[in-house]
C-alpha cells in the first residue's frame, strides 16, 4: 500500500508515564479585550492514555476551541506547559513544531476549511506535499484514505461539488493522511444535520479503533460524548468530570470514574 510505503517512523520521544501520550499541565490562556482581561483557561490539566477517545463538552465560548489550539500548538498558552510523549511543546524549535503539527496531529475542524476548487484527493493530500511527498505517491495515498472514508468514487470531485457529509469526510481523510497519533477534533459534527452528524461520528469512532489513534473531541452533542471514552466538562475556565459537574455520571451515560487527569472512566 502506499500509506505503508510513505509512513516513516515517528521520532523517538522521552517516555512520559506509562500509557500516556498528553499531558496538560496548569494551562492558562488569557485575552484582552479593550481594558478587560478574558481568562477562558485558568489552570486547566489533562492527561490523555494511548488510545483514548475523549469528549469535552461546555457551553459556547467556555474555551474549548482555545484548548485543542493549544493542544495543536497552534496558539501558544500564556503559562503552564503541554508535553506529547513525555516531551514538552515549549521545548520545541520551529521544525520540531511544524513536523509535530503535520505528522503527530491531526486537526478536524468544525468547518472543513477544503480548498474549494481542488479536487477531494488534492486536498487530501496537501499535508503529504507539504511534508515534501512527491506529488505522485501523494495522490496515490490521498485516494486510498478517501476510500478509507467512503469517497473512493468521489476522489476527483472539486470540493465545492461535495455535500457538507461529504466534505468532512475529505477533511478527516486530510487529517489522517499523515498518519498522526493523536486526533484534534473542534465540533466535527456542528454544522451537520442529525443524520449526517451521527455517519461522521461513526466513521471518527472505526477509525478511531482500526488505526489505533488516541482522539481529543469538542462536542455539544451529549448523545454523542456519552460513546466516548471519558467526558470531561470545561466551564469557568476549569475543566471536571462530567460526573461531578453534569449531576452524575448515569445522567450522561458514561461513569467518569477519575479525575480530568486520572485514569480513563468506563465506556457507558
Amino acid at each position: 500500500m502506499v500509506l505503508a510505503q510513505i509512513d516513516e517512523s515517528h521520532p523517538a520521544t522521552a517516555e512520559g508515564r506509562p500509557g500516556e501520550i498528553l499531558r496538560a499541565e496548569n494551562l492558562r490562556k488569557t485575552f484582552r479585550s479593550g481594558s478587560q482581561q478574558i481568562t477562558p483557561l485558568d489552570g486547566i490539566d489533562l492527561r490523555a492514555e494511548r488510545g483514548e477517545m475523549i469528549a469535552i463538552v461546555g457551553p459556547s465560548g467556555a474555551g474549548k476551541s482555545t484548548f485543542l489550539h493549544l493542544l495543536a500548538a497552534l496558539d501558544t498558552p500564556t503559562s503552564g506547559a503541554i508535553y506529547f510523549g513525555g516531551d514538552s511543546l515549549l521545548s520545541f524549535a520551529a521544525p520540531e513544531l511544524a513536523e509535530y503539527r503535520n505528522r503527530r496531529v491531526g486537526f478536524v475542524w468544525q468547518r472543513h476549511h477544503l480548498l474549494p476548487d481542488f479536487t477531494a484527493a488534492e486536498n487530501v493530500a496537501m499535508p503529504l506535499l507539504i511534508r515534501g511527498v512527491a506529488l505522485g505517491q501523494a495522490t496515490r495515498a490521498a485516494e486510498e484514505w478517501l476510500g478509507e472514508v467512503g469517497l473512493a468514487k468521489r476522489s476527483g470531485q472539486r470540493a465545492s461539488e461535495l455535500s457538507g457529509g461529504e466534505q468532512q469526510r475529505v477533511a478527516i481523510a486530510r487529517a489522517l493522511v499523515n498518519r498522526p497519533e493523536l486526533v484534534l477534533a473542534d465540533e466535527p459534527t456542528g454544522d451537520l444535520d442529525e443524520a449526517s452528524a451521527e455517519t461522521i461520528f461513526e466513521l471518527m469512532q472505526g477509525l478511531h479503533q482500526s488505526h489505533h489513534l488516541t482522539s481529543i473531541i469538542a462536542t455539544h452533542n451529549l448523545t454523542m460524548a456519552r460513546r466516548t471514552d471519558r467526558i470531561l466538562v470545561l466551564e469557568h475556565g476549569k475543566l471536571s468530570p462530567a460526573g461531578g459537574a453534569l449531576g452524575g455520571a448515569a445522567s450522561l451515560g458514561t461513569q467518569a470514574t477519575g479525575a480530568a487527569t486520572g485514569t480513563p472512566g468506563e465506556r457507558g
